[in-house]
C-alpha cells in the first residue's frame, strides 16, 4: 500500500484526537490518544495473525485427516465417517500426496519466529511430520506393503469392527455400510500387492506364509465368535429385539456374500501370486532402492539423524551394560551356571507358568492392582480415561505379543491392554509386571490417555503416535517399577532386565539384517543367547523387524533420551528435582520427536532454574 493511499485514514484519525486532547486539558504534542498506534503494535498484530492462520491451518488438515482415514476418526471418537473406510485407490493416494505437499508449503510461509510457546512446539512438529509425508513420495512402492502377518486387512479389518462402537440403530447401519466397503478395500488392497510384484516389493516369505493361515482362522469362526460381526452381536437393549435379529441377519448376509469371497480372493491371490516370488530375504538392503528407504524408515521411526552404525553399536554397548546387572542378579539367587543355562531354567520351570488364560488373565488384574494406587507416587496428574484388561483374539496368532489399543480421544472408550491367553508356554510370570507396565500403566495406557485429554493441544497432536517417544516412555514406564519397588524379588527384576536385553538387541538386529548383511538365523541366534528370548518368540520377534524396518530401534533410543533428560534434571535442579513434575512435563505436550522433546525439557529445566514452581499443562 502507497504513502498516499495511507494518508486520508491517517489524517482522519488525527481529526478523531484532537478533540479527545483538548477535552482532556493537555497539550496536543505531548498527548497521545488511546487510539493512536503504540509502539510494538505492528508487531504483536503481525504476531497474532501468523498464529490464527497458523492454527487454521492445523485445524483443516486435521479435518482432511478425519475425512481420509474414517477409520483413526472413529477409533478417536469421531463418528462423522463411520460408514465408510478408506479409499485407497492410486487416484486417492495421488490426491493425498497432492495435499501432503500443498500442506509443506504452506508451512514453510508461515513466519515461525513470531510463534511461542505451545504454538511455536506445534510447528516444529507439524512442519517434521509434513516432510516426511513428502520424503517418502520418493518411494512410491511403499504403497505396495499393505500385507504380511503383522499388518493388513486381515487384521485390521476384525479389530476395526471388534471396537466399533454401537449406542443406537444407526450405528448399527454405518457397521453395516462398513461392512459392504471391505470388498472394496481389500480389492484396492489386492491390486497393491499387484504392483509390489511387478516392481519387486513382496513381502518376504517368513512373515507372508502365515497370512493364509490367518484368513483361515478368521472366516472359520461361527457367528457368535465372529469378530467382523461383533457390533451386532452387542446391540443395545433398547433396539427392539426384531431389529436386533433383522440387523444381525443383514450383517451375516454381507459377510457371507461379499466380504467372505473377497477375503478367499485376497488368500488365493497370496497363495497363487505372491508366495512364489516372495523372497527369502526380507532385508531393505534386498529390495529396489533399499538402502535409502531403510535410512527413511530409520529417521521417521527414531525422529534422529542416526548411522545404522552408530545405533548397532549402541546396542551392543547397551546389552554389554544390561548384561553386568542380569550377572549380580543370578548372584543374589545364588545360580552359579551360565546366563543361557539361567535363562533356560526359568524358561523351562512349570511353576512359573499359568494352566489357563483365564488364571492368565486374573495375574495381570492382579498387577494392575497393585500398581493403579501406586501411580500418584509418580505423577502430578492422571487421565481419567479407564482401562480393561482382555485376550488378544485367537485367530491373530500364538505368536502375537501383548499389545495396547487405545481407548477414544473423547474416552467415549477405554483403552485395553490385550493379553495373549493362548500362548501359555510363552508367558512366564516373571516376565508380566514389565508388560503390564509398559503396555497398560504407566505406560501405553497413561500417556497417550493424557495426551487425548490436553484440550489446550491442537488434535494432531493429542492424537499424535511418534514412536520413538511412545515406545521410548513405555520402556522407561516399565523402569519406574523400580520407583514402585515392584522389583524387589530378584525373579521378577530378572524380567525388567531380560526385557531390557531384548530391545538392546532390538538396535544390534534391525541395523544387522537391513543394512550390516545378517542373516535372519543369526538374528534369531543373537535374540536367544543374549535377549534371554525362547526361540520361538525370537523367530517370531526377527520376523517383525522384516516387516516393520526400524520400529524396534524406537524404543531404546526413546528411552535413553528421556532417561538422559531425567539425569540432566537431576543434575541441573539438584534439590529442586521433582520426579512427579519431570514425568508430568514429559507427558504434558503430547507425543514428540526426541530433537523437540531434548528442547521442551531444556526450557522447563531453564524455569526450574529460575525459581518457577512446575506446573501441569493446562487443558485438564
Amino acid at each position: 500500500m502507497s504513502a498516499a493511499l495511507r494518508r486520508p485514514a491517517a489524517l482522519a484519525l488525527l481529526a478523531l484526537c484532537v478533540p479527545l486532547a483538548l477535552a482532556q486539558g493537555t497539550g496536543f504534542a505531548s498527548a497521545r490518544s488511546p487510539m493512536a498506534p503504540a509502539p510494538g503494535d505492528a508487531k504483536r498484530f503481525h504476531a497474532t495473525l501468523e498464529a490464527t492462520r497458523f492454527r487454521q491451518l492445523l485445524d483443516s488438515d486435521w479435518q482432511w485427516r478425519m475425512e481420509q482415514f474414517p477409520e483413526q476418526a472413529t477409533r478417536l471418537g469421531d463418528h462423522r465417517y463411520d460408514d465408510r473406510l478408506t479409499d485407497d485407490s492410486p487416484e486417492a493416494v495421488a490426491r493425498r500426496e497432492q495435499h501432503q505437499r500443498l500442506q509443506l508449503k504452506a508451512l514453510l510461509r508461515i513466519d515461525v519466529d513470531v510463534l511461542t510457546g505451545e504454538d511455536r512446539i506445534s510447528y516444529d512438529v507439524a512442519l517434521e511430520d509434513a516432510q516426511l509425508a513428502v520424503d517418502w513420495q520418493r518411494y512410491p512402492a511403499m504403497h505396495t506393503r499393505v500385507i504380511s502377518a503383522k499388518n493388513g486387512v486381515q487384521l485390521a479389518l476384525p479389530s476395526l469392527m471388534e471396537d466399533f462402537p454401537v449406542r443406537t440403530e444407526g450405528d448399527a447401519r454405518h457397521a453395516i455400510a462398513r461392512l459392504k466397503a471391505m470388498p472394496q478395500r481389500i480389492a484396492q488392497d489386492i491390486a497393491w500387492l499387484r504392483e509390489g510384484k511387478r516392481v519387486g516389493w513382496v513381502t518376504f516369505k517368513a512373515s507372508l506364509s502365515q497370512v493364509p493361515d490367518q484368513i483361515d482362522k478368521l472366516l472359520a469362526k461361527p457367528a457368535a465368535e465372529q469378530p467382523l460381526l461383533a457390533p451386532f452381536n452387542h446391540l443395545p437393549a433398547d433396539i427392539p429385539a426384531e431389529r436386533r435379529t433383522a440387523l444381525l441377519d443383514e450383517a451375516t448376509g454381507v459377510l457371507q456374500s461379499q466380504v467372505v469371497p473377497a477375503f478367499q480372493d485376497l488368500r488365493k491371490v497370496v497363495v497363487d501370486e505372491l508366495l512364489p516370488a516372495s523372497p527369502e530375504n526380507g532385508a531393505m538392503s534386498a529390495y529396489p532402492d533399499g538402502e535409502a528407504v531403510y535410512k527413511l524408515f530409520m529417521r521417521s521411526q527414531t525422529t534422529l539423524p542416526q548411522d545404522a552404525k552408530a545405533v548397532h553399536q549402541i546396542g551392543l554397548d547397551e546389552m554389554a551394560r544390561i548384561h553386568k546387572e542380569i550377572a549380580a542378579t543370578m548372584a543374589q539367587v545364588g545360580f552359579t551356571g551360565t546366563y543361557a543355562e539361567f535363562a533356560a531354567q526359568l524358561w523351562h520351570d512349570p511353576k512359573w507358568y499359568y494352566t489357563s488364560g483365564d488364571e492368565l488373565l486374573a495375574g495381570y488384574r492382579d498387577i494392575a492392582k497393585r500398581v493403579d494406587p501406586q501411580l500418584t507416587r509418580l505423577f502430578l496428574t492422571l487421565p481419567r480415561t479407564p482401562y480393561g484388561i482382555r485376550a488378544i483374539p485367537a485367530y491373530q496368532g500364538a505368536n502375537t505379543v501383548e499389545f495396547y489399543t487405545p481407548g477414544a480421544a473423547d474416552a467415549s472408550t477405554p483403552g485395553w491392554f490385550n493379553a495373549n491367553a493362548v500362548a501359555l508356554a510363552q508367558r512366564p510370570k516373571w516376565n508380566m509386571v514389565d508388560l503390564f507396565l509398559h503396555e497398560g500403566v504407566p505406560g501405553h495406557h497413561l500417556q497417550i490417555s493424557r495426551a487425548h485429554e490436553l484440550q489446550a493441544l491442537p488434535m494432531f497432536r493429542r492424537a499424535a503416535i511418534v514412536n520413538a517417544y511412545v515406545e521410548g516412555w513405555a520402556l522407561y514406564a516399565e523402569s519406574l517399577g523400580n520407583e514402585l519397588g515392584l522389583y524387589d524379588d530378584p525373579y521378577q527384576r530378572y524380567g525388567y532386565l531380560r526385557a531390557q536385553a531384548w530391545r538392546a538387541g532390538r538396535l544390534v538386529v534391525d541395523t544387522g539384517i537391513h543394512a550390516l548383511g545378517w542373516t535372519r538365523a543369526q538374528a534369531i541366534d543373537y535374540l536367544v543367547d543374549n535377549g534371554g528370548l525362547a526361540r520361538e518368540d525370537a523367530t517370531a520377534e526377527v520376523d517383525r523387524y522384516f516387516v516393520w524396518p526400524g520400529q524396534a530401534l524406537g524404543y531404546k533410543l526413546g528411552e535413553i533420551k528421556i532417561r538422559e533428560l531425567r539425569q540432566k534434571a537431576r543434575d541441573a535442579l539438584g534439590e529442586r528435582f521433582d520426579l512427579r513434575a519431570f514425568n508430568q512435563e514429559i507427558l504434558d505436550h503430547g507425543a514428540l520427536p526426541l530433537p523437540v522433546l531434548e528442547r521442551v525439557v531444556g526450557a522447563w529445566i531453564d524455569r526450574g532454574r529460575g525459581g518457577a514452581t512446575p506446573a501441569p499443562a493446562d487443558g485438564r
